[in-house]
């Protein structure tokens, strides 16, 4: 089963651990994570967008710096993505170990066609669990509506596919007192629920990025709310405050 994070974000965190160390935990747990950066008036901001690019890159996946209006249609761009960069790798991993090269390139045309097709085919059929993660601090609040959008279509691209997808929702902060994140639908492969999620959320407060991806993990690692929950509050303690990069 592939693992993503998908953060949905629009500014710089300011609470917490780093989500660049944070990402690179998800990466070294076998999650890749990919940032989509809402843009405010066609701009993030300078550190904003750097802070975007980095935790991608520590996570081993895909950034991208998008409008509302894009929003929907490049998520779905950069699940796909990185499920075939995911396969892609694992397939020049065995090229290498089998022929001494690791690169699809290098191989005759014909052969390369071939791989070409199966990394397609896997790309289709592997089973994928996407987290999305979203950023529910004040500055959000107009962009709600694009998210909300964006999670129907994402439901409907995943259950297009051939193999086991599911997806799971969280928005942070969990509180407007900072808490890290908070479970808004657990892993599901039906749309039903969605609707559920917005209605009810609260805007505002802190941006606790760092903290709110490895909520995440722990809830990769344990598959439920409460052991995600517990083991956040343990493992955080201690790693709050500044950070370095």
């Amino acid at each position: 089963m592939m693992k993503q994070i998908l953060l949905i974000t629009d500014g710089c965190s300011n609470v917490g651990m780093s989500p660049v160390v944070a990402a690179a935990h998800a990466q070294a747990e076998g999650i890749a994570v990919n940032v989509a950066g809402i843009l405010d008036h066609g701009d993030v901001g300078e550190l904003g967008a750097a802070e975007i690019e980095e935790i991608a890159r520590a996570g081993g996946g895909i950034s991208r710096l998008v409008s509302m209006r894009q929003l929907s249609q490049t998520v779905q761009m950069m699940t796909r993505k990185t499920v075939v960069q995911t396969i892609q790798t694992a397939v020049q991993k065995e090229l290498k170990q089998v022929l001494g090269n690791g690169s699809i390139e290098a191989l005759p045309p014909d052969k390369r066609g071939e791989v070409v097709q199966v990394i397609d085919e896997l790309s289709e059929s592997q089973g994928l669990q996407v987290a999305l993660l979203i950023d529910a601090s004040a500055s959000m609040k107009p962009k709600l509506a694009a998210v909300e959008e964006t999670i129907r279509d994402l439901m409907l691209s995943l259950q297009a596919r051939q193999g086991k997808s599911e997806i799971a929702v969280f928005h942070f902060p969990g509180s407007r007192y900072g808490d890290d994140s908070a479970l808004d639908l657990p892993w599901t492969d039906h749309l039903g629920g969605v609707h559920a999620i917005f209605p009810s959320l609260q805007i505002g407060g802190t941006t606790p990025t760092g903290p709110a991806i490895m909520r995440v993990i722990d809830y990769y690692r344990h598959g439920s709310a409460a052991g995600a929950a517990r083991k956040s509050r343990q493992g955080t303690d201690g790693m709050m405050g500044d950070y370095v990069v």
